[in-house]
């Protein structure tokens, strides 16, 4: 018995894309920013025989996509995952909000796959802003300068900055013999500090 002949198949890459909808996909490629545009629309929880309405869909998830701004491909990939979770998500919440008494399970069960969907949500997002970020933290100290404050007690700094956003307090940089240092535990990263350390 003979093996079949395989096909050779030929591909002309661009070597110079124009990138035109590069906001839709993140590429330089509009054929893979149009692939990706073409595969959201299409896993989109609506009605696709009717035109009008699957392009008003289309359009304002194309719009939120470009307000995203993909800067590349894995962020296009990414953003577009995240549309259609977010999307399947609504829709499966509406189901199980509609269902009647008498499918009591069946409306429970939407609504854990909703929560599961919201869930894979803020995972991409997550996963989006840690590669924007490329996973950088930055900390930035602000110098204060004090002036009559006692030999046992100084102020180091009147905020601490992290990547995050977020500002310890003031109170938490200061170091005195008078009073212990608050402890701060790992689910307390704010540095809000309730629990104090015993001498």
């Amino acid at each position: 018995m003979t093996k079949p002949k395989e096909e050779v198949r030929t591909l002309a890459l661009d070597p110079n894309p124009k990138g035109e909808l590069k906001d839709l996909g993140g590429s330089r490629s509009d054929e893979w920013n149009m692939r990706l545009l073409n595969l959201v629309g299409s896993s989109l929880p609506i009605n696709n025989s009717d035109v009008k309405a699957s392009n008003e869909a289309i359009k304002a998830v194309c719009q939120a996509t470009v307000d995203i701004a993909p800067a590349d491909p894995v962020e296009g990939i990414l953003i577009a995952q995240l549309m259609a979770a977010n999307e399947a998500s609504l829709a499966l919440y509406r189901k199980g909000w509609q269902n009647v008494p008498e499918y009591f399970d069946a409306g429970t069960k939407f609504l854990q796959l909703a929560d599961k969907a919201a869930r894979t949500v803020v995972l991409l997002t997550e996963r989006l802003d840690h590669h924007r970020g490329r996973g950088q933290q930055q900390i930035t100290v602000k110098h204060v300068t004090t002036n009559n404050v006692t030999a046992d007690q100084a102020i180091i700094a009147d905020s601490v900055t992290t990547g995050g956003g977020r500002t310890a307090s003031p109170a938490l940089l200061a170091a005195s013999s008078a009073s212990p240092m608050p402890i701060l535990d790992e689910s307390d990263p704010a540095g809000v500090g309730r629990g104090e350390k015993t001498k």
